[in-house]
């Protein structure tokens, strides 16, 4: 078996996070903002939906980093 230095986790990390925040991204555009933006006619309608979806996308990365966190909190030192 094969040991990871600190160097290789961290950099496993990052590109685990990089692709997280990437789909969770993906998610935001397909899923929440691009509905809300065909879901109202008017310019002014169509921008605050995409403001106050804003909040969905914030929960959403809140909710992310928690499970991360919580992942490295339980698992961190067997990794």
């Amino acid at each position: 078996m094969l040991a990871a230095t600190n160097s290789q986790l961290s950099q496993y990390a990052l590109i685990a996070g990089a692709i997280g925040a990437g789909v969770v991204l993906i998610a935001f555009v397909v899923l929440i903002a691009w509905p809300a933006w065909n879901s109202y006619g008017r310019n002014w309608e169509r921008f605050s939906a995409l403001f106050l979806s804003l909040y969905v996308l914030v929960a959403m990365l809140g909710i992310g980093a928690m499970i991360g966190l919580g992942f490295f909190a339980l698992f961190g030192e067997q990794i």
